[in-house]
Order: C-alpha cells, then structure tokens, then sequence
C-alpha cells in the first residue's frame, strides 16, 4: 500500500497559472511488514562513529544493490496535485485516538495519540500495532516521515500565507511480501524565479530472506536547485546540512556532498541539476540506531535550511527575462528526473505504478530553446559555471 499526502493548493508565493507548488507526500508502499513513520530523541555528538554503506554479509553487493536501487525507486514515488483553493489553512485529518491498550499506561497511549493529531492523516499502521512494537525501527521511522511532512507542510503553509494543503490517500493491493520500503519524498518548485527549488527524501527499507535473516539499510539527501546563485543562501543551505551530519560524524558532509554532486549530474549537458547538498544510500552501519539518529537529523534541517531562504525571496520582483531562464532551467530539471533519476525510472517501468506519484518531482512548466547560450558575464552565465564545478560552500 502506498499512501500519498499533502497536496498544496494555490497560494501567493507558489502560484503559477493555475497551479501552485508541487508537493509534499509521504508515502509508504506496505508489503506483508511494510507501513509508515517518527523519532526518539535528537542525536548529540557523541555519536561520532562513522556510518558505512554496503551489503551485508548474506545479501552479496548485487542482492543490496540491485534491490537498493529498484526500492530506492519506490521511495522517489511523491505525488503532484494542483488546485483553486484561497483559504491559508490546513486540512488534517482525526488522530483516530483509540482507547487505552490492556497492559499500557494511559498516559504512553495518549502521547502516540498527541504526536498522530499533529499529523495531516493517520498513519497507515494501526495505532494499536504501533503500541504494539515503540522500539521497533518500522514504527519510530512511520512516525519521523509523518512527523517531518506536517511540518514542512505546516511551515510552508504558514510563509506563503495563502495555502491549503489538502490529504491524497491511495492504496495499492498486493500479496505478501518479504520486505518493508518506506520514505517521504518532496519537491517545491515555487513561483519566483530567485526562490530556489528543493528536494529531500528520506527513506527505510528492511529485507526478509528465506531463512528469516532480516538486512536493513537508509536512504536520503536533500539538495537545492536556484535559478540564480545567492551566495548567501548557497551557505546557509550547506551549513546547515553540514551541522546536522556533524553532530554523527565530521567525515560524512564532505563524504555525502561529493555523493550528491556525483549522483545528480546531467551527463548529456556536462553540469548539475543544481548547487547540491548530500545524498547517499546502503547505509547500514555501525548500528541501526546510529544511522537512524542521523537520518533524524538530516530530516529536522529541511525547515532551518529552506524556510529562510523562501522567506528571503517569495516577494523578490523578477523580470520576464528572468522569468524564462527559471523556465529553462526545470527544463535540466526534467531532463536529469526523466533520463538519470533512478527513483523515477524505476517507476516508470513497474506495473501497476501510480503514474502520477512517479512524476510529481517534475515542474508544472518547463522549457526549451534551440542552442540557447547566456551571455558571457551575465547571472545566467554565473550559475552555469557553478553547475558545472560544484564549489566547497562551508570552508
């Protein structure tokens, strides 16, 4: 089963014909053990072990790879929605609070009902199951996904002032099987040629083998794609990414950022999809609790590292000129998403795929122009060159 909410409705600072930005689902497609996610407390830093990637001992690199690979596909697949809604509000759904569970205080029931009504949807694990496993990673992952969509739904809700985010739950009927894949990915593509594009996504999948040996491992990254550089906001973007790695280990910005650059390059047009962040995937090491420490944190610096920055320039004036260079640039943003993107790809060729979940990451509009070149010198000449030799942004 996959379930897809928060759809952000027409709002001042996303508007765009008659669309809006596109966002925000979270998702989690739910085989025999597979459902949705929140976190314990925040990591400090004296969790410094260094995190790894790579197979386990029973799955061989071609098992972890390969599956990574097709189910990382899955967890790219965030849905697009438009609309004409006015009212700057946000729609949620009932915590669906049930009665206490025999054996449990009733004060731990209704701090997993407190955090649910926070939510834009119930989870899709039953309450009760929830109750059932606190300690179980599938359980405190549903809750961090949940938790990290209301609030980045929630944030942007609140600084473009005329939003309403609206709830798409879709169900997908499938047999049991021996693996749980779970994630919330999103794209904002806002209105304003000098608000930057953002992407995140953060993901968990457990595999189960015949001999009940289970493999587990992480995925994510964020990354941000401006149409003009802003120096300024390029640090302040990296920064507080490289903050939130620190806290787990000072070699895994540096590690993750080269990762990010590597993964999102346009071959066919020698440059980036944009200025970066970090990425990375197969991280199963040194514990599960490590990694999922650190994957908390990535996912508490989406707001610190865009919000400001949407708030600096949704009011920015931009020109019709600047207007069509953002055109041409989610043009580069659908050609990487279409022709590279292993997420998108993946889905693509999966029967029975929600098409539109596939290709919410795409812009509402986007476009191309037969051998357009910048002119030297000029803004749009500037970001090409940084797409083209990505910088160090924090030294």
């Amino acid at each position: 089963m996959a379930v897809h909410m928060g759809r952000l409705s027409a709002g001042p600072c996303w508007r765009a014909a008659r669309g809006c930005c596109r966002e925000l689902r979270a998702w989690a497609p739910r085989s025999a053990a597979g459902r949705l996610c929140r976190p314990p407390g925040t990591a400090g830093p004296e969790q410094s072990r260094g995190l790894g990637h790579g197979p386990k001992a029973r799955g061989g690199p071609r098992l972890r790879t390969g599956l990574a690979a097709g189910l990382a596909g899955l967890a790219g697949l965030a849905a697009a929605a438009f609309g004409h809604v006015e009212r700057a509000e946000m729609v949620r759904k009932s915590s669906g609070a049930q009665s206490p569970s025999p054996g449990k205080p009733e004060e731990e029931d209704d701090e997993l009902a407190r955090r649910c009504s926070c939510f834009m949807a119930l989870p899709v694990t039953d309450l009760r199951e929830l109750r059932g496993r606190p300690g179980d990673m599938k359980t405190k992952m549903e809750l961090l996904i949940l938790e990290t969509q209301a609030q980045v739904c929630q944030a942007l809700a609140q600084v473009d002032g005329g939003a309403r985010f609206s709830v798409d739950r879709w169900e997908r009927k499938e047999g049991k099987l021996p693996f749980s894949a779970m994630g919330v990915s999103s794209v904002i593509h806002p209105k304003n040629p000098h608000a930057p594009t953002i992407h995140f996504n953060y993901r968990y999948f457990e595999v189960e083998e015949a001999d009940g040996n289970k493999q587990w491992w992480f995925g994510g990254g964020c990354d941000l794609t401006p149409t003009y550089l802003n120096q300024e906001d390029a640090v302040h973007f990296h920064r507080t990414l490289k903050e939130a790695c620190d806290q787990h280990g000072p070699d895994l910005y540096p590690k993750f950022k080269k990762w990010c650059d590597d993964y999102f390059f346009i071959a066919h047009r020698g440059e980036r999809r944009g200025i970066g962040g970090i990425f990375f995937d197969d991280l199963d090491s040194p514990s599960k609790e490590e990694v999922f420490r650190f994957v908390q944190s990535c996912a508490q610096a989406v707001i610190p590292s865009y919000i400001p920055l949407v708030k600096k320039h949704c009011d920015d004036s931009f020109t019709p000129q600047e207007k069509l260079w953002q055109q041409l640039r989610r043009g580069r943003y659908v050609e990487f998403n279409l022709l590279y993107d292993r997420g998108t790809k993946f889905g693509l060729f999966t029967p029975g795929s929600r098409i539109e979940s596939i290709l919410m990451s795409l812009p509402l509009t986007a476009r191309w122009e037969y051998m357009h070149s910048p002119s030297e010198n000029s803004k749009e000449a500037e970001i090409l060159e940084v797409l083209r030799h990505p910088r160090d942004w924090v030294h």
